[in-house]
């Protein structure tokens, strides 16, 4: 599976990006089932920075193939924004809430998130991945996700590293080679 855009949005990037403000943090937005792109183009309308990652996903129906492009985060859309602008995001129809602690929203460590956005950019093949928290933890070396975390998995003699998003218990896989990894104690 490819990484694609959603329609409207930045295909070389597969992700919606706006103007940044000062001491803007990333967020990840909860939203309703199934309104992550209208969330993402209400985004776009308001002029908040966004961040929708897809993927392209083939389904078969009875007569016919179809080549869906589904939210890589499946009822989630990160968006870069100060703390004191959070009602923009709030009101927004589809929008749950900024996910967080005792009310409070949670930032996502920008350096994951521009990463992972990066490497989306440039084409990585990533799917999502049931949540792990147990396996062997590992760092990729090398490639578009170079720094980035995971858990070390074998696929049909492949390697594949899960990265996890801790604050959302949502994780994707990429496929990795053996020598771009290295083992975390």
């Amino acid at each position: 599976m490819a990484i694609s855009s959603v329609p409207g949005f930045d295909p070389s990037a597969g992700m919606v990006l706006h103007a940044v403000c000062g001491g803007a943090r990333w967020y990840a937005a909860y939203t309703s089932a199934n309104h992550e792109k209208r969330v993402a183009e209400q985004l776009c309308v308001r002029d908040v920075e966004n961040f929708l990652p897809v993927y392209a996903s083939v389904r078969k129906w009875k007569d016919r193939r179809v080549k869906l492009d589904l939210p890589l985060f499946p009822g989630y859309v990160f968006v870069k924004l100060a703390l004191a602008e959070r009602l923009r995001v709030q009101q927004i129809p589809g929008v749950a809430w900024l996910v967080g602690f005792s009310g409070h929203p949670a930032a996502l460590p920008d350096e994951d998130i521009e990463t992972l956005r990066t490497g989306l950019a440039r084409g990585l093949c990533a799917e999502p991945h049931p949540y792990l928290t147990v396996g062997r933890r590992v760092r990729l070396r090398s490639g578009p996700l170079v720094g980035m975390q995971g858990i070390l998995l074998r696929r049909k003699g492949n390697f594949r590293v899960v990265i996890s998003i801790d604050l959302i218990q949502r994780a994707v896989a990429v496929d990795a080679d053996e020598a771009n990894v290295e083992a975390l104690p």
